[in-house]
Order: structure tokens, then sequence, then C-alpha cells
């Protein structure tokens, strides 16, 4: 996510910083070059020009030129900036005070609005609330079967006709449907197209006239850049929008759309999706997005997904048995799988400050993940307690099983046995280590 803007950025920042003091000349140099770098990120002209200025203004002042860490001061100011750019502080999903909140998604075809009405679903049905997905999209067949099918996987209910070819009809038989049914949140997934046309605009008209929705979100694919800002634009002029969801964040190098699309439209980012994965929208903080951007890390994202994955109860548990020298390799196949679903290792290691560019050229193989998990639910319940009874024919047998060498099982043995030394060594408080209270191995 922005790796190539963060990294000239990061350019630029390291020759201010280097400097014992700064001229107006130096500030002006460095302003150049940071407008070049947005502008080949795909951030509109417009946002560009008041961002520079912005900087401007704060950055030749006496207090910044004159202090004892200038290049420091600088970076904290285009900090600053770059948060008022992408909108301050986090906008949430405002609710109906009478349920059912009604939530109409809109946006064309490929910006991932089906995966993303799921999503949100999913987020709403963790936090207690009973929402019900709605199928509204009758120009693609595709669309409807692919609600029912991540329905299914969420246990959420799917309102859909396939004989239906009035959708707004449709949209206020599942707002009935979902009073008696004591449904609170009804999200909508609209139609799509290629390209805005006049048919789809009259749709989502009727649509919104007749379900009154509390919010209407936009989807939109990051990684068409200016193409979503304009989009964005003319979704919000002509039907109106309350708020924006960016999808496909972790394919967008450059962040154009991102740094673009809140000063266009006027309107919140409040979602970003981060991957294909059910689970992966995150609510848009703009703090931790600009962090992100100048490779300071996203430390607090990081602790909220551990805080997802791993429950306060079975951290104590593991915890327990990791004191009495009872982890498993089926302990260690679960908590691989915790980690595995809170996103991949470089996105989680890009989080942590300073690791950004140290990670850079290093490629972490999920395949890794996979193989491990694969010689483990090759193993029958008895060798997963005990790790003693695996011999030669025992090794084989586990290598045929997960397609996997004897090697690769004996690398495996050799780094859980590793690892249970290590934490023996915690717990005995060996060269003054005292492992603490509450520190299971991977929380």
């Amino acid at each position: 996510m922005f790796e190539s803007l963060s990294d000239r950025l990061e350019g630029i920042f390291t020759k201010l910083k280097s400097r014992g003091f700064l001229k107006e000349e130096d500030v002006d140099t460095a302003l150049k070059e940071i407008r070049m770098a947005l502008l080949e990120a795909d951030v509109n002209f417009q946002v560009v020009k008041q961002f520079i200025e912005l900087i401007r203004q704060r950055a030749i002042g006496k207090e910044v030129l004159e202090s004892l860490s200038p290049g420091q001061q600088v970076v904290k100011i285009v900090n600053d900036a770059l948060c008022e750019t992408l909108g301050s502080e986090n906008s949430k999903i405002h609710l109906s005070p009478n349920p059912p909140t009604v939530i109409m998604m809109m946006g064309l075809q490929g910006s991932g609005k089906t995966t993303t009405s799921a999503k949100l679903a999913r987020i709403f049905k963790k936090e207690g609330r009973r929402p019900l997905l709605v199928a509204a999209d009758l120009q693609r067949p595709a669309a409807i079967d692919q609600l029912i099918t991540l329905g299914k996987q969420l246990d959420i209910p799917v309102f859909y006709d396939k004989d239906s070819k009035d959708p707004v009809g449709l949209c206020s038989q599942a707002l009935r449907a979902s009073k008696t049914e004591g449904r609170d949140i009804i999200i909508l997934d609209t139609a799509g197209r290629l390209h805005i046309d006049e048919d789809l605009m009259r749709q989502l008209q009727g649509i919104k006239e007749v379900t009154s929705p509390k919010e209407t979100l936009l989807v939109a694919d990051a990684m068409t850049g200016q193409d979503a800002v304009n989009m964005a634009k003319t979704f919000n002029e002509r039907i109106g929008i309350d708020g924006i969801i960016l999808t496909k964040m972790d394919g967008d190098a450059r962040g154009g759309a991102a740094l673009s699309i809140r000063h266009v439209t006027g309107k919140p980012i409040k979602f970003i999706g981060t991957g294909e994965k059910i689970d992966m929208l995150e609510p848009f903080y703009p703090d931790r997005i600009a962090a992100r951007i100048l490779g300071m890390g996203d430390v607090l994202s990081l602790i909220e997904k551990a805080q997802q994955s791993f429950d306060a109860k079975e951290a104590e548990k593991l915890h327990k048995k990791l004191m009495e020298e009872e982890f498993t390799f089926e302990d260690l196949r679960d908590q691989l799988k915790k980690i595995r679903g809170m996103g991949t290792l470089e996105s989680l290691l890009s989080m942590i400050p300073g690791m950004g560019k140290a990670i850079k050229d290093v490629k972490v193989d999920e395949k890794e993940f996979v193989k491990i998990e694969a010689i483990i639910n090759s193993m029958t319940p008895e060798e997963r307690k005990n790790h003693n009874i695996l011999n030669g024919s025992r090794r084989k047998r586990i290598a045929m099983g997960s397609g996997t060498s004897v090697t690769d099982i004996n690398r495996l043995i050799k780094q859980y046995l590793e690892m249970k030394k290590m934490m023996k060594m915690f717990k005995g408080g060996k060269k003054g280590f005292r492992m603490p209270k509450g520190f299971p191995m991977f929380n």
C-alpha cells in the first residue's frame, strides 16, 4: 500500500533531516520534489496544489527554520497535512434511531461491490446486529449467486428474487421483509455497469427514493486512481453519497485515489478493502494511513487485528500450556492459523515502525505456512501430542501424506524443539529472563 509514494517521500525527508539547519531554498526544493512525487502517484492536480501550499505556509515559519531539528519539523507538518487531506478523523456508519438502518451500496462493475457488501454485513454481525443482504443487482445473475454464497458462508440471510426484473420493487419488498423478520441493518447490493449511464442513474435514484437509506456508500477501486475520483464525483453529483469504501488498497502502490477522493467529493472514506478474504475490510483512519505513507508504521491497527484474532481465555490457556511444557504441534498449528487470519506477513510487518524499508526486498513465502499445516495435519493425534514417537518410518509416512520431504519434517521438528527450549528458558528465568504472565507464544 502506497509503496512507491512512501519510497519517494522517504528519500526527500532523509535529505532534509541530514541538514543541521534549513533555508527557505531548501524547503522550496523539497516541496518541488514532494509535488512531483504526488503527481506521479496519480494524485489530483488541484489536491497537490493545495497540499503543497498548506505545507509551504507552515514550513517557512521562523519556529521551523530555526528549530533544533528543522527536518523533523517538516516531516511533522507533512504528516499533519496528509491527515487533513485524508479527512482528519475516522468517519463511522451512521445508524438510524428507528431500525432498520438501510445502507445502499453503489459502484461500477469490478469494483468489488458485492464482496464488500458481505464484508460490511460481517462487521455488523460481529457487533451483535442482525443484518440482511439484498441482492438488488438484477443485471448480473452471477452477482445474486455470489451474494447467496457469501451469505451462507457468513450465516447471514440474503433477500433475492431471480425472476424479478424490478430492482426498485425488490428493495421495497426487502424493506418490508426486514421489519417482519426483525432485521436492524439492510445492505442493498445494487447494480453496477462498466461505465456510468442514464439507465443506471435512474435505477439508483428510484431505489434511493423508495428505501430512504441512512447511508449511501460508493464502492470504488483504488487501483484505478483518477478514474475512481472522477467516477465518485459523478455519483455524488447525480445520486448523492455519504461516504466511500476504497477496495483493492493492498494492490495500490501509488495512493492517488485515497489522497484525492475526499478532497474532490467532500465525502469521507469510511472503509478500505485490504484483500480478497471476507475479513479484510478495515475502518479508515486518516492518521494511521498518513503514518503508513510516511513509513512510520501502524501499530494501533496491528494491535486491533491481534485482539480480533486472539481470545483472552485462549491466550491464558496457551500461557498455561507453555508454562507446563505441554505446547504441542496441534497448538502450533492453531496459532499459525490465527496469524494467517490477520493478513499477509508482509502487511503485518509493514505496520511495525521502521519495518517497511527493512522488509522491502524480503519476500515471505506464505506457502511455508501451508506446508507446516499440511505436515501437522498428516500426523496422528498421538504424534501431535508427543514428538518423541516420531521415528524414521513415521516421518516418511507424514512426508508422503503431506506432499513434503523428510527433510521438511526434520526441519519443522527442530524448529519446534528450539521454540520449546526458548520457552523453557523464559519459564526458568535463565540469564535474568522471566516470562511475564499472559505472554503466550504469538500473542
